[in-house]
């Protein structure tokens, strides 16, 4: 005998059914519907990021790589001069990100970022038309702050601004942005200086980049979760790690910046822009050197950003797990055998073989710098972390290319100088083993 009350019947999804009865002759149903949840709009805050990441190409290594020898073959300039003007115009350039990085905070990413990309564009006109040293000099470093600098941050700051617990998988997804920039532009601007000259090709990538960028930005870009009353990683209150950083005064942001906390991992993470720009800078001459075409030193692009793209994805979903000190030590290990590897080039298979372990150290390097900053520090007034990190990197990435081709031009070869830059990985791991990377404040 059934007794009087209420049940509940829960069935399998989707439905559920509730049945209310007085007496067993007066039964009666009514279905009860799950909850459906929108998808977080984060994750649309991430392909916007990826979009801004590829269309940082222009004023990044792999894309400069490919125009070197034509600018070389054009303007008589050396690879030295050319390697000091480079240096020195991303060296100044990196004193911009640690100014856009802040105006980010103050103002928002999506404004910077439509501006950034406006005057990446015109750069690019400019570079068509430079003739001399002042005027590749004003070039380079205008491409390197908006490219590699503002871009590049911004896409990494506002994905950061989106994602706490699920910070090292958005990081890597926004990250996929990079990885196709990395095998799609060399290609591409190997193919059009073919076509139509190094030149012609620097005012074609300009406009490309701003059709990509401005529009989507425009419309769907928010700098916060904040904004649409959402909260990080689509939870419904936010993240108790961060409620002491919104209190924590600006002043003792600022001794941040000088402490040794900051430095300690600032330096260590200088290692690999300082070693992969010096190896994609000078990469179709190294190639050459061990002969191989320039077209097979443009084609590795391709594998080594499908590799990036792999280590990244895994870093990605790992870094939360293991935190960024250990995926440090993996990215360092390979950028040293990466070294070895390209040292050693003779058989067809070695460039393949290299690009695929440099791939890998600059996809899961790229991991840690993009959560270490914020893991450590927080959201609030993430750029004036995020920006002087940025723009010691910059500084490393600047001075990379100039002391291969100093040796280079020393002794013939560039053997010499990358077998010395194969004590900066270990150099590197020793000092981030030594740093402090515990939560600060305790976020």
């Amino acid at each position: 005998m059934v007794s009087k009350g209420e049940a509940v019947i829960n069935l399998p999804p989707p439905l559920t059914f509730k049945y209310c009865y007085t007496n067993i002759d007066n039964l009666y149903f009514f279905p009860v519907f799950p909850k459906f949840h929108k998808p977080f709009y984060g994750w649309i805050i991430v392909a916007v990021g990826s979009l801004v990441a590829f269309s940082s190409g222009p004023g990044q290594s792999y894309t400069f790589a490919i125009f070197i020898d034509p600018m070389i073959n054009d303007t008589g300039l050396s690879r030295t001069n050319l390697s000091t003007l480079y240096a020195v115009g991303t060296g100044l350039s990196a004193a911009t990100v640690f100014v856009t990085s802040r105006l980010a905070d103050r103002y928002g990413t999506k404004i910077v970022i439509i501006i950034a990309i406006t005057c990446l564009t015109l750069t690019c006109f400019g570079m068509s038309i430079a003739v001399g040293s002042i005027s590749f000099f004003m070039t380079f470093a205008a491409l390197r702050a908006l490219g590699q600098g503002s871009l590049a941050i911004n896409a990494t700051l506002v994905t950061a601004q989106w994602f706490v617990a699920n910070r090292g998988k958005a990081m890597a997804l926004m990250g996929l942005g990079f990885a196709a920039s990395m095998a799609f532009m060399p290609i591409l601007s190997q193919n059009l200086i073919d076509r139509f000259g190094w030149r012609e090709t620097y005012a074609i990538l300009g406009i490309l980049v701003w059709i990509l960028v401005v529009p989507s930005v425009t419309l769907l870009l928010r700098d916060t979760p904040e904004e649409m009353g959402l909260y990080p990683d689509g939870d419904d209150k936010p993240p108790e790690s961060e409620i002491y950083s919104q209190k924590t005064d600006e002043q003792d942001r600022r001794r941040v910046l000088t402490s040794v906390i900051f430095w300690g991992l600032a330096i260590p993470l200088c290692t690999s822009p300082f070693v992969s720009t010096a190896l994609m800078f000078h990469q179709v001459a190294i190639f050459s050197e061990k002969g191989f075409s320039s077209g097979i030193a443009a084609g590795i692009f391709i594998p080594l950003s499908i590799s990036s793209l792999g280590s990244s994805m895994i870093a990605g979903a790992i870094s939360d797990q293991i935190g960024p000190k250990k995926l440090f030590y993996i990215s360092m290990s390979m950028l040293l055998l990466a070294m070895i590897t390209i040292n050693t080039l003779e058989s067809s298979l070695m460039p393949l073989i290299y690009s695929i372990i440099l791939g890998a150290s600059n996809g899961a390097g790229r991991i840690v710098t993009s959560v270490i900053w914020a893991d450590i520090y927080g959201r609030y007034k993430l750029g004036r972390i995020q920006g002087s990190a940025t723009m010691v990197m910059m500084t490393a990435s600047a001075i990379g290319p100039l002391p291969l081709a100093v040796i280079g031009n020393a002794t013939g070869n560039f053997t010499s100088g990358i077998l010395l830059m194969c004590i900066l990985p270990i150099l590197a791991i020793a000092i981030i083993t030594l740093a402090k990377t515990e939560v600060i404040s305790h976020e």
